[in-house]
């Protein structure tokens, strides 16, 4: 598995319109925002970008839990290696597409095959999404009503708040009513062979109704498997409040001047960022987070929240993105040496049986099927 084109394009794409973004929100304040950078020391910055890395961490944590109800023995090492290809192949496609394909690639590597792999992914997904949704919903309830008024761009944040709820509600619904979603969907081909949508309408739609088959059967295995549940719910609690607090402990770190019942705020605006993030398709939400977060963080940070940007930027989203690719070029080479010493040759893609599996595999934010379930 290795770099499309489309994938080099985005990459470009990625570094074009952060450089648009990051003038438009520097240029006003650049003396004041070269100033206060250049106090910084080399173990201040260390530390931002280790906070960075440490939410992805936080996630490999999260896939050893999972991973070791199918594989017994999963190690942590193995799971933080998916965390990192997850998060670099959702970070360089266009609304994060891209980071299941590669997660279930190395699981199958790793020994998960790709109906576990894609079973362990439904499970990740399902605890992330609703922890995030409790957890944001808690900031708004705390923060709601100081914000509605303050700032037009909060009504953008609310909007996609809501986009996140009804994929919430919609998951759940699919869960407690399937047979219903199952007998609509069946209608589909017909409507979808007038509109062209799809070459094979009725195999696509199977593929559909065999994803909520097994999202449905995964809700079941989770809500029996409540230390698994609550456990994973922890460490994504954890990670979503290292990520929120992040432009926090970098403002800190610049001299800005806070109080400590201002983290709150902090948790607040950095989740808002995240919901308004849910319409900008490009990958990584480029140019719109930078945005987003000039308008929201402007408040608290006054001229210094072009550094703050620069810092929190380049610890949640770049640092991360290089370590992913990083590693999973040390998996590839890892596996490439394997197969080596084995006398099969080298890989250097995902040959193409391999592929049209995953693809039969790929989870919700695309589609997902698989063959078994966590276990009770």
């Amino acid at each position: 598995m290795r770099l499309s084109k489309k994938n080099l394009v985005n990459i470009l794409l990625i570094v074009a319109v952060t450089i648009i973004a990051m003038y438009f929100s520097l240029k006003d304040n650049w003396a004041d925002i070269v100033s206060a950078l250049g106090r910084l020391n080399i173990l201040s910055v260390i530390l931002i970008f280790a906070w960075g890395l440490g939410i992805v961490f936080v996630m490999g944590k999260v896939y050893q839990i999972l991973g070791q109800h199918y594989l017994p023995g999963y190690t942590y090492e193995q799971g933080t290696v998916v965390a990192f290809v997850g998060n670099f192949f959702a970070g360089i496609t266009p609304s994060s597409t891209g980071g299941q394909f590669g997660q279930i690639y190395v699981l199958k590597k790793q020994g998960i095959d790709y109906g576990d792999g894609a079973s362990l992914l439904w499970a990740d997904f399902i605890i992330y999404q609703t922890t995030m949704m409790i957890y944001v919903t808690i900031l708004f309830i705390l923060r709601f009503q100081h914000y509605v008024n303050l700032n037009a761009w909060f009504w953008i944040v609310f909007a996609g708040y809501l986009v996140n709820v009804v994929v919430i509600l919609a998951l759940y619904t699919m869960a407690l009513f399937p047979k219903l979603v199952i007998r609509l969907l069946s209608r589909l081909p017909r409507l979808l062979g007038k509109f062209h949508f799809f070459k094979d309408p009725e195999k696509q739609t199977e593929i559909w109704i065999q994803n909520i088959k097994s999202f449905t059967r995964q809700i079941r295995v989770l809500a029996n498997n409540k230390s698994i549940l609550f456990k994973c719910a922890g460490y994504n609690a954890l990670r979503l409040t290292l990520l929120f607090s992040l432009p926090y402990i970098v403002a800190l770190f610049l001299g800005i001047e806070l109080q400590f019942s201002q983290l709150v705020d902090t948790l607040a605006l950095a989740s808002f960022v995240t919901m308004a993030n849910c319409f900008v398709p490009l990958p990584g939400a480029t140019g719109g987070t930078e945005v987003f977060f000039t308008m929201l963080f402007s408040g608290m940070f006054h001229q210094l929240t072009g550094a703050v940007l620069l810092l929190w930027r380049l610890a949640s989203y770049y640092v991360p993105l290089i370590g992913g690719a990083f590693v999973f070029m040390m998996f590839k080479g890892k596996q490439e040496r394997q197969q080596e010493l084995a006398g099969a040759g080298i890989t250097k893609t995902i040959d193409n049986s391999d592929r049209k599996e995953i693809e039969q595999h790929i989870l919700p934010q695309s589609s997902s099927s698989s063959k078994t379930q966590l276990k009770p």
